[in-house]
């Protein structure tokens, strides 16, 4: 099966002039940050070190600003304008990447279509997580292939019930935020007809800036005048246990600065607050991991994948579960920060799953 990878690429440009492609840039950028030498990272990025040095000065050209510091024994340092290039990179890349997979997917089925006798993929609607990104990079493609879209929770379970996709992925809340949640999604969720799978446990909380320098605490903090939130967007599962929390504390959300912006991932929603744009989010353990972030828990939650009753007995839905049964996609869920594989791979009746 053909596989199919697209990326952001950005440019930057002056009215009148030639764009400048970031891409090398970037690289050569990161490189320099990492080894602290001009020489060292033009090699490691596998560019010329006379088109390294070209290229910086066009840029600082381009900008009217310096992209380096360099300084007898301490190397070569990144300015504050190329630190701001780098992380702009990154939150680009947080935010467009799972709506690229998405797209990218769509792409390999319709090309697949063309092949004479392609069976019918598995339709997957999941909200994005770290632990759905690693069993689609557990699975092989030409075996087992997967039409993959990365939605809101609530969009997935709406289209399961629309018998538009064979999978929804969503997470509920452990404790007492658990019954708002699932009365929510049992909306569209028929316990005779459909049953769950269960994908990992993650914890859920506040992402702060590195050494959390405001001193937060909890969600009481976020009203603070000096604290700069980043939200997850409308109908997205974290943003709806957000609110339910905050409406527990007697919290409003006005009362919030950013309370109304709007990010599609957890990665999306780290990236903002370690490029400086924010204080504080709500998110995963992974995601704040994954920046080098604090960590405020709140909450424990499960991440499930729901699907029709009558669809267990289908060859590919059974190579899936047989594929998150094993040691070695538990290994992976486990290694995730904040993330637990306590019965990947189990399926469960709706009432077992949620004592209903």
């Amino acid at each position: 099966m053909l596989t199919i990878h697209i990326r952001p690429h950005w440019e930057i440009s002056v009215k009148g002039e030639a764009p400048l492609d970031t891409a090398d840039l970037l690289g050569l950028l990161l490189a320099i940050q990492d080894t602290g030498s001009i020489a060292q990272a033009a090699k490691s990025v596998k560019l010329s070190y006379r088109y390294a040095w070209g290229l910086l000065r066009a840029a600082e050209e381009l900008f009217g600003e310096q992209l380096l510091h360099t300084g007898r024994g301490r190397g070569t340092l990144l300015t504050p304008l190329a630190q701001k290039l780098v992380w702009a990179d990154r939150r680009i890349a947080a935010r467009l990447s799972p709506t690229l997979q998405s797209l990218a997917s769509e792409l390999e089925v319709e090309l697949g279509r063309i092949t004479a006798g392609r069976t019918r993929p598995l339709r997957l609607d999941a909200s994005h997580g770290f632990a759905v990104a690693a069993l689609m990079g557990c699975v092989d493609r030409d075996l087992l292939p997967i039409d993959s879209r990365y939605r809101t929770s609530t969009d997935a379970v709406m289209a399961l019930a629309r018998r538009d996709c064979d999978l929804a992925g969503f997470h509920v809340p452990i404790g007492r935020f658990q019954a708002p949640t699932v009365a929510w999604y049992l909306r569209w969720l028929d316990p005779e007809q459909h049953c769950l799978v269960r994908v990992a446990g993650r914890e859920q909380g506040l992402i702060t800036a590195r050494g959390n320098p405001l001193g937060l605490r909890g969600l009481r903090d976020l009203t603070r005048a000096d604290v700069r939130f980043v939200n997850r967007q409308a109908g997205s599962g974290t943003r709806m246990l957000l609110e339910m929390m905050l409406a527990a504390e007697g919290l409003t959300f006005e009362s919030i600065d950013g309370f109304n912006s709007a990010e599609f991932t957890h990665s999306a929603v780290a990236a903002y607050i370690a490029s400086g744009m924010a204080d504080a989010g709500m998110g995963m353990r992974a995601a704040s991991a994954q920046f080098k972030l604090d960590f405020i828990p709140l909450l424990r939650e499960t991440y499930y994948f729901a699907l029709r009753r009558d669809a267990l007995e289908g060859p590919a839905m059974g190579q899936l579960l047989e594929l998150m049964r094993q040691s070695a996609y538990h290994k992976l869920v486990a290694a995730l920060p904040g993330y637990d594989a306590t019965g990947t791979g189990e399926v469960l009746s709706i009432r077992d799953a949620f004592s209903l």
